[in-house]
């Protein structure tokens, strides 16, 4: 049986790998899936961007990328590519993180994973701090019967994770819908503008992560 299972978030400041730095010279932010570190010692990076010419020439412009494409899918690019400097990242993964997702923006990495245990958790917080600027921003044990652990997760605020959920319990989402925006803030004992607010800032949550 497993110990202890805890998600967190980190930020990290000051890592000089290239996708920190195009983040910082196109001004954009930049969504990143776990790198592969290959055994000949480079990196396979997949991450999406806007479609912004400024992105493709800080990109195409650092050294010690090669083979980068990209495909364009409306206002977003699909990018990959090889990077022969391993990101603080690889550290964190070499000592016990199982990374989700990572968001560069403005040269700063929010990471967002998963460790085994706290002394898991020590070790990739001291493996961050050696390297750069790490602030652990949130560690919340995982359960998927947790409700807190959804919201923490999901970043929701309890009252958007309830009104997402009264919603989606009463049909609010069926189509055609089964209950009306008042009907729901009823359930909720709050005002329908109240419930609206509460619904527009969860989506937005929750497709931020999805997105």
């Amino acid at each position: 049986m497993l110990e202890e299972v805890l998600g967190l978030e980190v930020r990290l400041a000051g890592d000089d790998c290239p996708l920190a730095d195009a983040s910082r010279a196109a001004h954009v932010p930049l969504e990143v899936e776990p790198p592969q570190l290959r055994a000949d010692g480079y990196a396979l990076l997949r991450f999406t961007g806007p479609t912004d010419d400024r992105l493709v020439a800080a990109l195409d412009g650092d050294d010690r990328l090669r083979y980068l494409h990209g495909a364009r899918a409306g206002d977003r690019t699909r990018f990959r590519c090889l990077s022969k400097q391993a990101c603080v990242v690889h550290e964190l993964i070499s000592a016990g993180l199982l990374v989700e997702r990572i968001r560069y923006q403005s040269g700063d990495a929010r990471v967002v994973g998963e460790v085994v245990g706290r002394e898991v958790l020590q070790g990739v917080l001291h493996a961050a701090s050696e390297t750069v600027g790490a602030t652990l921003e949130r560690v919340y044990p995982l359960s998927s019967s947790s409700p807190t652990a959804i919201e923490q997760r999901w970043d929701l605020t309890p009252a958007q994770a309830e009104a997402l959920q009264t919603a989606h319990a009463a049909g609010y989402f069926s189509v055609p819908r089964e209950v009306t925006a008042g009907e729901v803030a009823d359930q909720l004992g709050i005002s329908k503008s109240a419930f609206l607010e509460r619904l527009r800032r969860g989506q937005d949550a929750l497709f931020d992560r999805v997105f």
